[in-house]
């Protein structure tokens, strides 16, 4: 391999020069300039002591996490495809009788026996999200040797990046993980030749063996187990999971190197100028309904021919087109944010002055971290919401699967939650940023698991509940499991997570306007979960149609006889989900003209026929059908607001008492609870309009978790900003640049609000471009002194009217596609520009 640093790179594509000319006008009108290293880079001053200090990046297949160590160095590794288990059997004979009983108890009140009587519905656990090992590296370095450590993500090119000196030698060392050609390359150099010594090999915490092959290749085979949780022991049952292969291949130069085995596992390098490392892994997965003893792929040879393919490839070549395929998603959406009107005073002066050397001046983002309570740097925010588009491209690219509760980072056989995609918040709120922020692209994965839980939950659908359509109930894995958890049904029992996945579909359509998508896709599958929804739903109380039983995501009440219980029926976010996903299929029918058939009129029918949403004697939106007491009122999740966000139910123009009451309810939980239920307080108060509430409810989120005490902790980040539950968890780090957004731009299909949340005191001065809005429009906005000062917009799809709002303002307006519309803060549109075919979008 070449390791030429002469050849072009292209970094900036056309549309993005064009986007840049058009900002560098606005942004200097408010007294801006463009983003600096401080909202683009994660900064560490130290190797990692502990996994959440290690640098993430991701392909969205191959996940890995760089230490940074000297003297020795790990980079962990994962494959999005190795999970523990087989393909289940996702269905109970035994379901239709105990729910018979369970709607007995619940229709004669009482809810403490049904909640007992529930736990015959529940299934088996998930399975389990595996590691895949270790590329370890032993340079013979003493820790104590080293100066001028510096450690970084770099957001612009997703790339991490190591740098120090021993001595007189500077070492550097670059890594990505290359979505083109599905590799992570690591290059190893130094400033004086023949620096660069070391040996390395390859480890698992699976059952595994390793070799070397040839004379600079290590191939590292093994399997997960076949069984939930790995034995202790070797067995039949360990080998009988999906099976996987990691190849690394070494590449080194200079006039002096050499390369040779110790033993038959480990490699030494000696005297090289630079080493370029590619890994490449593969697994025996063949889809969730393919048990791996019947799969006919071969693990070893599929990475081996990865490496081929690229094996005549400079460094360069890898990393330009990398460099091109990241780029093309991470810069459509800019960020900045300030307190004033020049940058200056945003700097945090008091440590830029004590900055005195190379070593000195790094400001590790640890440190940015802990001082925001006191600085409120909007950098600092700007840098988390570059972060959570930054992870949502690593880790959820087409063809790959779904982010899971760790996205695909995980160090463990036994992680926390199994690591498992949860469907009652978790796994939706992975996704919520990527229509907002324009990364549609990264939840194809999503769309492609529905359909494989779709064909599970039917059969779960028809011999559990002897309904048609399709199910899935709180929990999943790579097996698309679709039956309930295993365990109490305050958790375990919740049939309404396809429901509400369903509406990303709808979503999908409605923010990219693609008919075909809406047709092929998103139809079919919202009307099978709708077929479900409308054999699940019963003759109630009253007029009402009921879910029955039914439960609030994890939460619990006082019964009527003063017992705690957690099954009753019609739930608000179960009618609340039901409203959305009859409304989308609706919809839907009337884009694509069959809104006359016999389905579709019964599901109108069965609109009318669905519960309201009820107000609480004291103000607050009813959580459960009745005005049960409320053992836990600071419960974590805001279940019963999923009308107001992410639905579109409860608004501030149609339902205003609604939204007193939500407001209210948010009162009553308090802001407390982990990072996932912060961030979705945050979105819920931006539509609430509460910019004042959605920023404090943000302040309170950035915390430094210490590891060694997180148990401590409620919320916040570690030093490498993966956000904490605590432990670790992902949903966070997405929930966040998708609430800043909410609090930017909101939108309907026939509006568009500007700045609806801003917190105009926190930060008057600011621009946002690249935001996309339902309708397909894609939206910058520049201000200052806290007021709209211009909005450039354009929609490529097809001619529409919008409602413009801001401030109370309306604006009726007519936009044709192919034009750039630029207006000031009045809403009156000072020019039109042509939209090239290249322009970003």
């Amino acid at each position: 391999m070449d390791a030429d640093d002469g050849e072009w790179v292209w970094v900036r594509r056309p549309a993005e020069q064009e986007a840049a000319a058009w900002w560098s006008a606005a942004t200097a009108a408010v007294g801006l300039e463009n983003e600096d290293d401080r909202a683009l880079k994660v900064v560490f001053a130290a190797p990692a002591p502990h996994w959440t200090d290690a640098a993430p990046l991701g392909n969205g297949r191959l996940g890995a996490m760089v230490w940074g160590g000297v003297a020795t160095e790990t980079i962990q590794l994962n494959h999005d495809t190795l999970w523990t288990g087989v393909p289940g059997n996702y269905s109970n004979p035994n379901a239709p009788a105990v729910l018979s009983n369970v709607r007995t108890l619940v229709d004669n009140g009482d809810y403490t026996a049904a909640s007992t009587a529930a736990l015959g519905l529940s299934g088996l656990p998930s399975d389990v999200y595996q590691p895949l090992g270790d590329i370890n590296l032993e340079f013979g370095d003493t820790d104590t040797a080293y100066t001028a450590y510096y450690r970084d993500i770099d957001l612009k090119s997703a790339t991490v990046n190591v740098k120090y000196a021993i001595e007189d030698v500077e070492f550097t060392r670059e890594h990505f993980a290359s979505n083109p050609h599905q590799v992570v390359v690591a290059k190893f150099s130094a400033n004086k030749a023949g620096s660069i010594f070391f040996t390395v090999y390859l480890d698992s915490k699976l059952h595994h063996l390793s070799r070397i092959s040839g004379t600079n290749v290590l191939i590292m085979e093994g399997s997960c187990s076949g069984k939930r949780i790995a034995p202790k022991e070797c067995t039949s049952e360990n080998l009988s999971g999906i099976k996987f292969s990691a190849v690394l291949d070494l590449q080194l130069g200079g006039d002096s190197c050499k390369i040779g085995a110790i033993g038959d596992r480990k490699l030494k390098i000696e005297g090289a100028d630079w080493v370029v490392l590619l890994l490449a892994a593969a697994s025996s997965f063949e889809g969730p309904f393919t048990k791996p003893s019947d799969s006919r792929k071969d693990p070893t040879s599929t990475a081996l021919s990865t490496i081929n393919s690229i094996r005549n490839m400079s460094y360069s070549q890898l990393y330009a087109s990398h460099l091109d395929d990241y780029q093309s998603l991470f810069n459509r959406v800019a960020l900045q944010l300030s307190k004033g009107h020049i940058r200056d005073s945003d700097v945090n002066k008091e440590q830029l002055e004590r900055s005195s050397n190379l070593v000195s001046s790094v400001i590790s983002t640890a440190e940015r971290v802990k001082s925001f309570k006191n600085d409120e740097d909007p950098s600092l925010v700007q840098l988390l919401f570059n972060y959570g588009r930054y992870l949502l491209i690593s880790c959820s690219r087409s063809g790959t699967q779904i982010a899971n509760l760790q996205g695909i980072w995980n160090k463990d056989l036994e992680p926390a939650w199994d690591s498992a995609p949860h469907l009652n918040i978790n796994l939706q709120m992975n996704y919520w940023p990527s229509l907002p922020c324009n990364l549609s692209e990264c939840q194809e994965p999503l769309f492609d698991f529905i359909a494989s839980l779709a064909v599970n939950g039917s059969k779960t659908a028809k011999v559990n509940y002897q309904a048609d359509g399709w199910v899935a109930h709180q929990v999943t894995d790579i097996w698309a499991k679709s039956s309930p958890d295993r365990g109490d049904p305050v958790w375990a029992f919740w049939p309404m997570g396809g429901a509400w996945i369903c509406t990303h579909l709808w979503e999908h359509y409605r923010f990219s306007m693609d008919k075909v998508f809406l047709q092929q896709t998103a139809f079919p599958l919202m009307k099978e979960c709708a077929s479900f929804l409308l054999d699940w739903l019963i003759k109630g109380r009253g007029r009402y149609l009921e879910t029955n039983p039914s439960t609030s995501p994890e939460h619990s009440f006082i019964a009527p006889d003063g017992k705690t219980a957690s099954v009753s029926y019609s739930s608000t976010m179960d009618i609340a989900i039901i409203k959305e996903v009859f409304l989308a299929v609706v919809s839907s029918a009337e884009i694509l003209g069959n809104s006359d058939s016999e389905f579709i009129q019964q599901i109108v029918k069965s609109l009318s026929q669905l519960p309201p949403t009820r107000i609480a004697r004291d103000g607050t939106i009813m959580e459960w059908a009745q005005d049960f007491e409320d053992p836990d009122v600071h419960h974590r999740h805001v279940s019963h607001l999923f009308g107001l966000f992410p639905g579109h139910t409860i608004t501030i123009e149609q339902t205003p008492e609604l939204c007193k009451a939500a407001s209210n309810s948010l009162y009553k939980r308090g802001d407390a609870g982990p990072g996932w239920s912060t961030t979705w307080k945050m979105a819920l108060q931006a539509r609430l309009r509460n910019s004042e509430h959605a920023y404090k409810l943000m302040k309170q989120l950035i915390v430094l978790v210490d590891p060694d005490h997180e148990a401590d902790y409620e919320g916040g980040f570690y030093s490498n900003l993966f956000t904490a539950h605590p432990p670790f968890q992902i949903d966070a780090n997405f929930g966040l640049p998708a609430a800043i957004a909410e609090m930017l731009v909101q939108s309907t299909d026939q509006d568009l609000y500007l700045l609806p949340a801003l917190p105009q005191n926190k930060w008057p001065t600011g621009y946002v471009r690249g935001l996309k809005a339902r309708g397909g429009m894609i939206v910058n906005i520049c201000w200052k002194e806290g007021e709209l000062h211009e909005t450039w917009f354009w929609i490529k799809n097809q001619n529409s009217i919008r409602q413009l709002h801001y401030e109370g303002r309306v604006m009726t307006v007519t936009l044709y596609r192919g034009k750039i519309y630029r207006l000031n803060k009045h809403l009156k549109c000072l020019k039109t520009y042509p939209l090239g075919e290249e322009t970003i979008m």
